[in-house]
């Protein structure tokens, strides 16, 4: 049966790399992230860090906690219709994860990832995506990610990978999680 996977983590714990090796794998993945960066570009907004979040606050603000997940889901059953797995990338607030849930029950699950925050700050850093910025805007998307519920996602994950070694050490972690995945 189809399953649908949401993985969760702090900025810069490694969600896209999880994601990166799951699609590399032929799994389709759908990213909540892009969501809200199609949002700015499609308002012609400034691509700053700051700007990042106050679409993502605004939109929530506006059409309520859960309205990325609502807005996906249609996507991801026709994603389902042809593929074993769909991969969510970014959960990042509760009301999402329950929309998720009620959704599709018992082919639902969640990957936390786990990552130092220094370490996780140095990755932020040598990726340069223009939403990071520095460490106040750094700490500033930690405390609002937070508020939607992400480190009680975290916590309650049905699986937990710690992101604390060298990148192609993570890749292979992700690998043995999909193959159990599979194979389970």
């Amino acid at each position: 049966m189809a399953q649908v996977v949401a993985v969760c983590g702090m900025p810069g714990s490694g969600k896209g790399e999880f994601a990166a090796v799951l699609s590399k794998a032929g799994v389709p993945v759908v990213s909540m992230g892009d969501m809200i960066r199609a949002e700015v570009r499609a308002r012609g907004l400034l691509e700053e860090p700051h700007v990042f979040g106050e679409v993502a606050a605004e939109l929530r603000a506006q059409h309520g906690e859960d309205v990325l997940a609502v807005r996906l889901c249609e996507r991801v059953d026709e994603l389902l219709q042809d593929h074993e797995l769909v991969l969510i990338e970014g959960l990042r607030g509760t009301a999402e994860d329950a929309v998720f849930s009620a959704r599709w029950n018992g082919d639902y699950r969640t990957v936390g990832i786990h990552a130092d925050s220094e370490l996780r700050f140095q990755r932020i850093v040598q990726r340069a995506r223009s939403e990071d910025g520095d460490r106040a805007a750094f700490e500033a998307r930690n405390a609002r990610e937070r508020g939607w519920g992400l480190e009680v996602l975290i916590k309650n994950a049905t699986d937990t990978l710690v992101n604390d070694v060298e990148l192609d050490g993570f890749q292979a972690r992700c690998s043995a999680w999909l193959e159990d995945v599979l194979n389970g």
